[in-house]
């Protein structure tokens, strides 16, 4: 453990229900922004996840967790609320050194967004209810209604990202729903998921209810495997995704995947160019682009493709680049070595192609640390891979258009369909081309925005199903129809 986060870090252990495990092997976790190690992180055997797995299976069937009435499930989640709000600068610190997170975004964003959740979904808990009616198609006497119930164990399978916020996407509707969660966060950013467990059991959830696994894609594949796993809720590459389908398909496992994406952007011709510019630039590096919905893809019409370009390199050039814990950093690094090569070889590839890059060099980078430098690119062809293929970095391809059919039609051509985004001051345009693009969320001058109140997902190979809103707590709950005859 470095020393340097001693007093921060959570206790680095694995729990099935009360015990403590003996885990023999651990995985480093590395701070992005200086390549230091942070600490070492238990890695699981198969062994203890089938103990956490037994533990959450006893703990969903447990009086402590199935007779609790809604409204006393409610005020639990309520109460995870408050003490991780309670626990928000240690959480916003961690984040911030585990993914490389500017801590001013994990202390605005990232950890209110995790409070904001489980109250929201706190407050479904005891809404969850049934129907009752009477039988449409049979003579007799009948007293017929309908209830919903908990899937069972979810497994919560989460990305680097947002650790944080993706994890309680799945976690509060889950407990709101009444199922048990076993949480395994990725292997770039565990802390968080450490950090949540310790929370859980320090405020009395039953034992089983939270559970956490700490280890590689081995384990993850364990736990979308594990017969007594009901659903998974995973966030990822849709290569990954793909895999956990493919497995779930022995068992019937229940499935939502949220993949990748490779979002559009129409940018017309009578946009407020002044709120466009920086939103448009945001919206493709926030989080140094580290984001699946990001608008990485722009489509400038014609007339203002010049002007809009200049002024992205302008603005773009102001952003700092920096480590995560300078309140002045608007731009961290990427969470890792790989991803890091991976960008460059994409910039490295359209390079070699004559795709031409807008002069940032004079953006500067730490000299240590897994930084990439904002890329714009311009005049894109529509076959090039750094136009089709999501990088997941800070790159923003850019092509002009000349009509609004035509960028449609560009926009859709994609096997991706998370979001899009269109900026106009026309309503009927607004409107138009809104239902004509292939997207789970259109952003109509604005970008990056997610409510709990509204589902989240996408078309084609974006995913399977919805997260957030109402909907969200249909994945976690079994329909049953109870039919009595009464003579």
């Amino acid at each position: 453990m470095n020393a340097r986060f001693q007093e921060l870090l959570p206790e680095l252990a694995l729990y099935a229900g009360s015990k403590k495990l003996d885990v023999n092997q651990t995985f480093q976790d590395i701070n992005p922004c200086d390549e230091i190690l942070i600490a070492h992180i238990p890695k699981a055997s198969v062994e203890d996840l089938n103990a956490i797995v037994a533990v959450a299976k006893q703990g969903l069937n447990s009086t402590a967790w199935h007779e609790v009435t809604p409204l006393q499930r409610e005020n639990l989640i309520r109460c995870f609320a408050d003490a991780i709000e309670k626990d928000s600068t240690r959480l916003a610190q961690l984040e911030s050194i585990d993914a490389g997170k500017p801590i001013s975004i994990t202390q605005t964003v990232d950890i209110p967004a995790v409070v904001a959740w489980l109250k929201y979904y706190a407050g479904w808990a005891s809404k969850i209810m049934g129907s009752a009616g009477e039988l449409s198609n049979v003579a007799g006497s009948f007293h017929a209604y309908s209830r919903r119930q908990p899937v069972g164990v979810v497994a919560a399978i989460t990305p680097w990202n947002f650790p944080s916020v993706l994890s309680m996407w799945k976690i509060a509707p889950a407990l709101a729903a009444g199922c048990c969660i076993v949480l395994k966060p990725a292997s770039d950013t565990p802390l968080t998921a450490l950090r949540l467990a310790e929370i859980a059991r320090e405020i009395g959830f039953p034992e089983g209810v939270f559970n956490v696994v700490t280890g590689n894609s081995d384990i993850g594949h364990a736990l979308a495997t594990h017969p007594d796993i009901a659903k998974v809720a995973f966030t990822g590459s849709t290569q990954t995704g793909r895999s956990i389908l493919q497995a779930s398909i022995a068992d019937f496992k229940r499935v939502t995947l949220e993949l990748g994406g490779k979002s559009p952007v129409i940018l017309h011709k009578d946009a407020d160019l002044d709120k466009a510019i920086p939103t448009i630039a945001m919206g493709c590096f926030f989080n140094t682009g580290q984001v699946c919905y990001a608008g990485t893809r722009l489509y400038v019409h014609h007339d203002i493709y010049d002007e809009v370009l200049a002024r992205l390199a302008a603005f773009t050039k102001t952003l700092k680049i920096g480590s995560s814990d300078d309140p002045n950093t608007q731009l961290g690094p990427v969470v890792n070595a790989r991803q890091q090569h991976s960008i460059q070889e994409f910039l490295n590839k359209a390079e070699q192609q004559g795709i031409e890059s807008l002069d940032l060099s004079a953006m500067t980078l730490p000299e240590h640390g897994f930084y990439v430098r904002p890329a714009i690119l311009k005049n894109v062809p529509a076959h090039a891979a750094i136009m089709k293929e999501e990088v997941f970095g800070p790159v923003l391809a850019t092509a002009a258009y000349q009509s609004l059919d035509e960028a449609i039609q560009l926009s859709n051509d994609s096997i991706y369909g998370l979001a899009a985004h269109l900026w106009t001051q026309d309503l009927s345009i607004a409107h138009q081309v809104s239902a004509a693009l292939d997207a789970g969320t259109v952003f109509v001058n604005c970008a990056l925005l997610a409510d709990p109140n509204f589902p989240f997902g996408g078309f084609k190979q974006s995913g399977i199903g919805r997260e957030n809103g109402q909907e969200v707590l249909d994945a976690y709950l079994e329909s049953k129809s109870v039919i009595m005859a009464l003579s």
